[in-house]
């Protein structure tokens, strides 16, 4: 099924913690691609007013995307990073939680939540659902991606009947959506990755990772992607909630490099001061990490320290614009448009 991409193949990643606002989303649908609301760090009910909000702001088809929830970590190894911590925690004068409970995401009550109120589009990171939640949401209209960065996850989410895959390359800002935690992510670069998934599978294929102007977009679509996804590109939108100190960043800061540093995950953000000291000691952990660190990314952010706070950006970071999501869209499209005529 390939009715739910857009006319223009452009989606809005979704990108959790406040940067894909329904406004951006909106935007985005509204020029013509897809628009991805991030259920990520949400309650059910937090997502459902997303939702709300959204489809007040457009009557255009958009997404939701959901975490999907992983195995409980080795919790001496986050107690070990903890104690790393701990004089940064007193530097900042904040407290760092000494017990982390078990969290799922709230993954079964967004389920019943979209199964009751469905939205055009569902996509996975992280993992996959299981047959019998994959099944209960093709049985209440929406259609499913799920992001891969192997061909064998790719092959593991064909099975489930789902529609589409993000394929996600190394060059990708914020979260490696590896379907394991510990998982070390591959570093073949997306184009090549896109033809290894395209050896296991005739599903379409959505290119996502580091792509963020025209040549990237027509590049990707010459690979034989059906559609691109973008992230990075839109932080500096009117639309977007990334913080000020974020968008500065993505001008003045170079290197980007993947880190477990702030969540137990691998990740790609702008490096900073705070990934050079503590990278090397983060366990792979995931939730744990993430809320370990919080209350120092926290008072960081308050700060505006670029220094210490988590960054997400691919490597076309330097190439993400200001103005409206919506006249991005269309810009990025005529430029990949003039590219492949």
């Amino acid at each position: 099924m390939t009715s739910f991409l857009p006319a223009v193949p452009l989606i809005a990643a979704p990108m959790a913690g406040g940067v894909s606002t329904p406004q951006l989303v909106a935007a985005v649908s509204g020029a013509g691609g897809l628009g991805f609301l991030a259920a990520g760090y949400r309650t059910a009910g937090a997502m459902a007013e997303r939702i709300a909000r959204t489809r007040e702001l457009t009557d255009r088809p958009f997404g939701v995307n959901l975490f999907v929830p992983g195995p409980p970590a080795d919790l001496a190894a986050v107690a070990a990073y903890r104690s790393r911590l701990l004089p940064e925690a007193d530097a900042w004068n904040v407290t760092l939680p000494s017990a982390i409970p078990p969290d799922r995401d709230d993954w079964d009550a967004k389920l019943v939540a979209l199964i009751a109120d469905p939205v055009p589009c569902v996509s996975y990171t992280f993992g996959l659902p299981t047959r019998a939640e994959a099944d209960a949401v093709r049985a209440a209209g929406s259609a499913q991606i799920g992001t891969v960065t192997t061909p064998d996850e790719a092959r593991a989410a064909a099975a489930l009947g789902l529609d589409a895959l993000t394929v996600q390359g190394p060059e990708a800002g914020g979260h490696r959506a590896t379907h394991r935690a510990d998982d070390e992510p591959g570093t073949l670069p997306l184009l090549p990755l896109i033809a290894a998934v395209r050896e296991v599978t005739d599903l379409p294929l959505i290119a996502a990772g580091g792509i963020a102007d025209g040549r990237g977009i027509a590049a990707a679509l010459r690979a034989g992607a059906a559609a691109v996804q973008l992230g990075t590109a839109y932080l500096r939108t009117d639309e977007s909630g990334a913080t000020e100190t974020h968008r500065r960043a993505l001008r003045e800061f170079g290197a980007t490099t993947v880190t477990r540093a702030f969540t137990g995950r691998p990740a790609r953000g702008l490096r900073n001061a705070f990934i050079d000291r503590h990278d090397a000691h983060a366990p792979a952990a995931y939730p744990e990490v993430h809320h370990l660190t919080a209350p120092l990314r926290a008072a960081a952010a308050r700060l505006g320290d670029p220094e210490a706070m988590h960054l997400w950006a691919g490597t076309g970071h330097r190439l993400a614009r200001g103005g409206s999501a919506a006249d991005l869209t269309r810009a990025l499209w005529r430029e990949a448009t003039s590219l492949t005529r």
